[in-house]
């Protein structure tokens, strides 16, 4: 039910123009509830509450992916080489854990602090703490480690945590659908929303004007069982499967077509919660998928299981400015 659900969203948002406009006076509701909760931020009836260390917040103003977890990574690692100490916060979203926040290290389990922050923790080596409240995870990793700059991943709309840096990632090739507000569209701020924010990060298509380009790379697979490696080329040719539960399935798709494997493929809710049932195909053609999906496969993969890591890579220049941000800010 809700694989249709999404599915039927998406159609609506970023194909079917007719539904939408029947849907804008909810849309407009929408965004003017949105309007109004940040005037009462800006006036102070809702409290903001700064944290002792610079804060930068990665988000987007649509539902969906857009590729925030990997910039998140390449932020934290750009930072870590920059020398500073950076830690992690999330919602957890997908985690069943019964009290927040949750320290998240690499052996924790995707099913109880949520597949995303699972991949940070392994794939960054940096302190990472989730919960529904920013606050909180950023409090539980100021007690706990050293660190001294906090990346709040999915963070733009929680404006009870001031921060000092925002970062908005765009979809390139999707960008704002229809341009509505929830549930017309796909958006969770007007389009007004990024003239605020310090910079736009445009994912997989032609940057516009005071955007910044990144491309996810990605050129091999590794298995869940064994850990081999294989590059994506060698399976070309072959007969195999490929799923997604992710944002937008369709760039992993994309991905693996643009290196020559055109393979069955199956597409699943972001965050969705595999099940063995959901990865066997009674046949021993490979499977591929992506990592954040891997995570919450490795209890129940076979050697018939890949995934495959991708990469941000941002445009030159780029890092240079958001560190000389980032020290104007710890300098003001």
């Amino acid at each position: 039910m809700k694989k249709t659900l999404a599915r039927w969203a998406q159609d609506i948002w970023y194909k079917d123009q007719f539904i939408g406009v029947w849907l804008c006076p909810l849309g407009f509701l929408f965004c003017d509830l949105v309007r109004f909760r940040r005037f009462l931020y800006r006036l102070g009836m809702l409290k903001k509450q700064s944290m002792p260390v610079p804060v930068i917040v990665v988000g987007n103003i649509t539902v969906g992916g857009t590729g925030k977890t990997p910039f998140v990574i390449w932020l934290a690692l750009l930072l870590k080489e920059a020398g500073y100490k950076p830690g992690i916060i999330s919602r957890g979203y997908g985690g069943l854990s019964e009290s927040w926040p949750q320290r998240v290290d690499q052996n924790s389990i995707a099913e109880q602090v949520g597949d995303e922050a699972l991949l940070l923790a392994r794939q960054t080596a940096c302190p990472v703490a989730v919960g529904p409240v920013r606050i909180d995870a950023a409090n539980l990793l100021l007690a706990q480690t050293d660190c001294n700059v906090i990346v709040s991943d999915d963070g733009l709309q929680h404006y009870a945590l001031a921060r000092d840096i925002e970062i908005a990632i765009i979809d390139g090739e999707r960008r704002f659908g229809n341009g509505y507000c929830l549930p017309a569209g796909p958006l969770r701020e007007p389009i007004e929303r990024l003239q605020n924010v310090d910079f736009r990060i445009v994912n997989g298509a032609e940057k516009e004007a005071g955007e910044y380009s990144m491309q996810l790379i990605g050129d091999h697979a590794i298995n869940l069982v064994t850990g081999q490696q294989k590059l994506l080329r060698d399976f070309s040719g072959v007969e195999c499967h490929v799923l997604a539960g992710i944002g937008n399935p369709g760039r992993f798709f994309n991905l693996l077509t643009s290196a020559g494997i055109s393979c069955a493929t199956r597409s699943f809710p972001d965050h969705y919660k595999f099940e063995r049932h959901d990865v066997e195909f009674n046949d021993d053609k490979p499977v591929l998928m992506t990592e954040k999906d891997a995570v919450k496969c490795t209890g129940f993969a076979g050697a018939q299981h890949w995934y495959v890591p991708v990469k941000a890579v941002l445009e030159q220049g780029f890092s240079e400015q958001l560190l000389n941000l980032l020290k104007a800010k710890n300098n003001g």
